[in-house]
This record gives C-alpha cells, structure tokens and sequence, in this order.
C-alpha cells in the first residue's frame, strides 16, 4: 500500500497537541475529547481529527482519546520516544540567549520530549570551553569530529549570514540532516534535508501590518 504523504503543516501541529497533552495530567484526566483539544490549542476539532487520521485511529467517536496513549504515539511519530542530539552554531547575542533560555522551564520541556543540546560551536577563542547553561562551547572545526561522536541530529545556526552557507555545508557533510537556521540567508538545501528558517525580521514586517 502506498504510504500517505503528510502535509508539513500537518507535522507542525502536532507538537502543539504534544504540549498540551504533556501538561495535563492523565490519572485525573485520562480521556480528552477533540473539542477539549480544540479548546486548548487554537483548532477546531475537526482539524484535529483530520491531522491524527494521517497516522492511524486513536480515538473512539464519542468518547475521546486516551491522554497517555495519543501521548506515546505522537512522540512516536515525531520520533521524540527517543533521545533527539541537538547542536548549536554561533553563540553571539542570539545563540547564547538561546542556550540560556532553554535553561529553564524549555530545557524541563525540551528534556521531557527527549531533545536535548548537547553542545554548543564557535570560533571565538575567549569562548571555546566556556559553559552556557549546562552546554560546553567546542571551536567550530572540531565540528565533523563531535557531531559523530555526539550523535547531533539536528543542528541551530545561529551565524552570521556570510558565513551560513559554509557552516550549513560542514553540518551535511558531517550527517546532519535537520536544521533550525536563523541566519537570515537563503541557503543552497542538497536533497534529503530539511531547514526551519526562524527570521525575525520577515515576522516583525507582517505583524506592522495589523499594527
């Protein structure tokens, strides 16, 4: 049978379900109906239904979804139920806002769904061996050698523009094949790879239109 294609629109919703989930607790409440979802995501009901009917039935009509069984499944899905590596590039302003803002409550978060920073990259010598939050900072060229070693899977830029591109393409060639990129440059993707590009700037200029 021919695998259905998931609209990506579709995957990034269901983090959000994930979140929601994750906070209630199943012994007190172990069944949540879609409408309840509904309430406390933003989406309609019917939304949510057709997103979860892409992977299978987890539901019975009229009754709900198990909290504790739609939970497991979408970390499933996600391939959260197991330990995601992540790495970031470039801790000026931004990356190290970024690693200290996940040392909180994000960093309980990002640890419950199994993602977690395992290191951070840079060339600046006053850096390197400096520790953020709990993240050591390794000199950039040492990058191929610990994305291996450390099994990094997905990998933040946080980079200036003019160095994006060549950064991006050591991150590749090294195996990683999942990118948050914040750098505001478009980047040359090789098939089989995938970048979530994060720019303030585009989202500042279409929020001023409801200003």
């Amino acid at each position: 049978m021919r695998k259905r294609k998931v609209p990506d629109v579709v995957i990034n919703r269901l983090p959000l379900y994930l979140r929601v989930l994750a906070e209630i607790d199943p012994e007190q409440t172990p069944i949540i109906s879609s409408y309840e979802l509904g309430e406390r995501t933003g989406i309609t009901p019917g939304q949510i239904r057709k997103d979860l009917s892409f992977f299978g039935v987890f539901g019975k009509q009229g009754v709900g979804y198990e909290i504790t069984t739609l939970r497991a499944e979408l970390c499933r899905i996600l391939n959260l139920d197991r330990v995601v590596n992540v790495g970031l590039v470039g801790v000026g302003n931004l990356g190290e806002a970024f690693l200290r803002y996940g040392a909180g409550r994000q960093k309980e978060v990002l640890n419950r769904e199994g993602l977690v920073i395992k290191a951070a990259f840079d060339q600046d010598e006053q850096k390197i061996g400096r520790h953020i939050a709990g993240v050591e900072i390794f000199p950039v060229w040492q990058m191929p050698e610990l994305i291996a070693r450390l099994k990094l899977t997905i990998m933040i830029l946080t980079v200036p523009a003019g160095v994006a591109q060549e950064v991006f393409d050591t991150c590749v060639a090294g195996g990683v094949k999942a990118f948050l990129n914040f750098a505001p440059v478009k980047l040359k993707i090789p098939a089989g790879i995938r970048v979530h590009h994060a720019d303030f700037t585009l989202q500042l200029e279409s929020l001023a239109y409801y200003s």
